[in-house]
């Protein structure tokens, strides 16, 4: 391989496309050549930038005016004057046909890079709209879920219900089914918890408090089913607690009510 087939090889390397004995003599011809190094971190610069590019969604026309103007718009070198000079020698040298062999691996390289950019960006786009779904079925199968396991406990044979009046003013009331060893719990008018605070369900073993989940509400009607079992607990309480919940109740309860005995 000649000096002057070496300078036409910045391309295929900043793409990773060389190996073997093309590699392993680029590599030398890359040490003593700063025209190829220029060249190579320019190169690599751009498919960096493409890179992100694609993680946006394109226009759907973008395709079409890429592939459009490809055909039109000329490739620059940078303005590096000690380059050019050295360019123009070699190309003198090389002679016409080596100068239009370069032009076209250029091109072809604009090309193929062009268009990795276009197919990424709509392979991101398929991939987050198909993400976006999962997501949903996923939310809406849990909705389902939960909605069924609360019907299953207020329409329990053995469902017994407490009520009682929140500090706030609110109402509150559990439902529990021995049975089905689990509970819900109801709230009517349960205003916003102030901003980075959450309410907190817990279920009393004896007076000591276990976390049962965390509610969100907006000032209407809130039914929850508590999390894990009712086990021994003879009461239940709500707290306001820091956003994620606590695992001990870090304020005094807005209400505690005690569980119905059969």
């Amino acid at each position: 391989m000649t000096r002057a087939d070496l300078h036409t090889l910045t391309g295929t390397y900043s793409v990773n496309a060389l190996s073997g004995r093309e590699l392993t003599e680029f590599e030398r011809h890359l040490a003593v050549c700063d025209a190829c190094r220029q060249e190579v971190r320019e190169l690599r610069e751009t498919a960096a930038k493409l890179a992100v590019a694609t993680s946006l969604t394109p226009p759907p026309t973008m395709k079409d005016d890429v592939l459009r103007r490809i055909a039109t718009v000329r490739q620059e070198p940078p303005r590096v004057a000690a380059r050019v000079a050295a360019r123009e020698a070699r190309e003198s040298h090389a002679g016409p046909r080596r100068r239009t062999g370069r032009r076209a691996m250029n091109f072809a390289l604009a090309a193929c890079v062009a268009a990795a950019a276009v197919c990424g960006g709509v392979a991101v786009w398929q991939y987050r709209q198909a993400s976006d779904a999962r997501d949903t079925a996923r939310r809406s199968e849990q909705r389902v879920a939960q909605a069924e396991e609360l019907t299953q406990v207020l329409a329990a044979p053995d469902a017994h219900s407490r009520s009682g009046r929140m500090t706030d003013g609110s109402t509150g009331t559990v439902v529990v089914s021995r049975g089905l060893n689990k509970a819900v719990f109801l709230a009517s008018g349960l205003p916003e918890p102030p901003a980075g605070r959450i309410y907190q369900l817990w279920f009393s073993d004896g007076g000591t408090m276990r976390p049962a989940g965390l509610v969100d509400s907006s000032g209407r009607s809130t039914a929850a089913v508590m999390s894990g079992v009712v086990g021994k607990a003879s009461a239940m309480g709500v707290t306001v607690e820091p956003a994620g919940g606590s695992k001990a109740p870090t304020s005094d309860p807005l209400v505690l009510l005690t569980f119905p005995s059969a």
